[in-house]
């Protein structure tokens, strides 16, 4: 009898270890994530299960669901996010030497809260034969008088634009950064409107010269099953910005471990694994991505964009000066 129960009771040790499973509260909507994802369950056996929406909405339902909240993971995009999120208290911080090697000090929350998976530069597309790249430098002389009504940049109400006017901030203090804003509201050649790639589409038509994009959209039009969005990715230039200073402003897509995580120990492995040097190489194959060590970077396409020297401020510093941003914006009149 008692070899029976012994039996038994492996047997349902066993079936609980293949069970596991972690669930994902996930802002991203990309290819690279669902093969990964799928590749993760394979190799450990824990299921992931993808609880999507945007960003606001998953951080509310975290904050609504408190304790009680199915979640292990949070996963969105840009720092100024996974700033709020800690500070929404919805993270816990974690410590895992792989992570700490796998992710740039830069790139991760000081106090472990949050790491960062992929990154993007947020950089000046330019229109090739009308614009001489050796007339770009930097984000701060697109304040020039130069680029009046040649510019075209999205609002001020999106993350990415207050994440690099929060860098801004930080590397050159808030009135010159106000001064910056203002002087960038009046050289738009139309009002703010539309999404990163139609700033793109912008410079490609003739309607503006400049644009400011995140790197990733450049690939996405790239690779477009349109051929009007391809023959934009062809008509535009990239140039990384403040390559003779800071260096160009990187954000990063990242996610970390819940505070009600009721899995902690696979929902570290799952982010140890989505950090791994071929996790980092998937994203950059599909998503357009840079991998968080972004001399590791082996796409063709990025590669074809030119290497550059990427900002080390931290990263949560985006964070804490976003509302200071969001701000300046407003002062500044950028919609």
């Amino acid at each position: 009898m008692k070899s029976l129960l012994a039996i038994f009771f492996f047997l349902s040790a066993g079936l609980c270890v293949n069970a596991a499973e972690i669930n994902v509260y996930s802002h991203r909507h990309y290819d690279s994530d669902a093969v990964l994802f799928k590749k993760f369950s394979q190799q450990t056996g824990v299921q992931v299960n993808v609880i999507k929406g945007s960003a606001d909405q998953l951080i509310q339902r975290l904050i609504s669901e408190g304790k009680n909240s199915p979640a292990d993971i949070l996963l969105t995009v840009d720092a100024g996010r996974l700033h709020r999120a800690k500070e929404a208290g919805i993270l816990q911080p974690v410590e895992s030497e792989t992570l700490s090697q796998n992710v740039p000090e830069s790139m991760r929350d000081p106090e472990g809260s949050w790491y960062g998976m992929t990154v993007r530069a947020r950089v000046i597309v330019y229109a090739k034969g009308r614009v001489n790249p050796e007339e770009l430098s930097s984000y701060e002389d697109l304040a020039s008088s130069k680029w009046r009504a040649r510019l075209a940049v999205r609002s001020s109400s999106n993350i990415y634009n207050q994440s690099l006017l929060a860098s801004i901030i930080a590397a050159n203090g808030p009135a010159k950064a106000l001064s910056w804003a203002k002087a960038v509201r009046k050289n738009m050649v139309r009002a703010p409107r539309g999404s990163d790639r139609d700033q793109a589409r912008a410079v490609a038509s003739g309607l503006a010269d400049v644009a400011v994009i995140n790197t990733y959209y450049l690939g996405i039009l790239a690779n477009s099953t349109s051929a009007a969005d391809r023959e934009v990715a062809r008509k535009v230039g990239v140039f990384f910005p403040n390559q003779n200073g800071r260096g160009a402003h990187v954000n990063v897509s990242g996610g970390g471990v819940t505070r009600s995580s009721k899995n902690k120990k696979d929902a570290i492995r799952f982010l140890e694994f989505l950090t791994s040097s071929e996790s980092q190489q998937t994203f950059s194959a599909v998503n357009y991505e840079y991998p968080v060590k972004i001399e590791n970077n082996r796409s063709d396409l990025l590669k074809s964009w030119g290497s550059f020297k990427a900002d080390k401020v931290n990263l949560s510093i985006l964070g804490s000066r976003n509302p200071e941003a969001v701000k300046t914006f407003d002062r500044a009149g950028w919609e």
